[in-house]
């Protein structure tokens, strides 16, 4: 197995599809996509793109640490206190352990992901 990996912006497997739970909804009806790349060991930090359609859900990040990198699509994240900002194709963002705010699909997004449990 070797320690370096390319991720696959375009993954040739079958997803994983999910919707948004119903106590996290605020709007739309949001499909969810996701691909697992990879996961460490002890399953601690988990890699892969993940892609959602229009909607508005609440946002928990709770003890995760996640750094996001949007391929396609546009956002508004709304953390709780703060003004909403608005990320697009190119650019990347990281939600802090304890963050809480609103997820707001403006474009159908795609996205590589880095959590980190």
């Amino acid at each position: 197995m070797s320690l370096l990996q390319t991720i696959d912006t375009n993954p040739q497997f079958e997803p994983e599809h999910s919707k948004c739970a119903p106590e996290k909804l605020i709007s739309g009806d949001p499909s969810f996509k996701t691909w697992a790349l990879d996961a460490s060991r002890d399953d601690s930090i988990h890699t892969g793109i993940w892609q959602a359609t229009p909607g508005e859900n609440r946002s928990i990040k709770g003890t995760t640490f996640e750094f996001c990198h949007i391929l396609e699509g546009v956002v508004e994240l709304t953390e709780e206190g703060k003004e909403p900002v608005r990320y697009k194709a190119g650019d990347s963002f990281i939600m802090k352990p304890g963050y809480k705010g609103v997820w707001k699909t403006i474009e159908t997004v795609k996205k590589i992901y880095v959590i980190v449990e």
